[in-house]
């Protein structure tokens, strides 16, 4: 017989990350700068009953054109659930963002691994489109 049981265990941020082999490090009250073996750094911030998920890219400043807009936007329908965007909180520094987010109201283990397995492979896609910029 193979009969099997699904159970539920409750378990808070940090000490679930850490136990999967995540680094964390509390960056401010309500902010976390997560990282997993050698990949870019992901910034979780909670507000309210959400998390927030953001991957720095680096500066667009310098190959930012409307062509690679239209790829960007292009490639989102392809990295779901995360989704690019520009960061322009400082407009002298325009940041190319992953971003995602989701609510903490019964926010499954899996669920939360998926983010950053999302995370992961659209930073592999942003490197392959971007790569040909930076060196060209």
């Amino acid at each position: 017989m193979n009969v099997t049981i699904a159970t539920r265990k409750e378990t808070d941020l940090v000490t679930f990350l850490e136990m999967n082999e995540f680094e964390t490090e509390q960056l401010a009250e309500n902010i976390l700068r997560v990282r997993r073996h050698e990949e870019l750094p992901v910034y979780v911030s909670f507000n309210g009953d959400s998390l927030y998920f953001e991957v720095d890219l680096g500066n667009i400043s310098a190959i930012a054109d409307q062509d690679l807009y239209f790829k960007l936007l292009d490639l989102n329908t392809e990295v779901l659930p995360v989704s690019f965007g520009i960061n322009n909180s400082h407009p002298e520094d325009p940041r190319l963002v992953l971003v995602e987010s989701r609510e903490t109201d019964d926010l499954s283990d899996q669920e939360l691994l998926a983010v950053f397995d999302a995370l992961e492979l659209a930073v592999d896609r942003a490197e392959a489109l971007l790569q040909p910029l930076l060196n060209g």
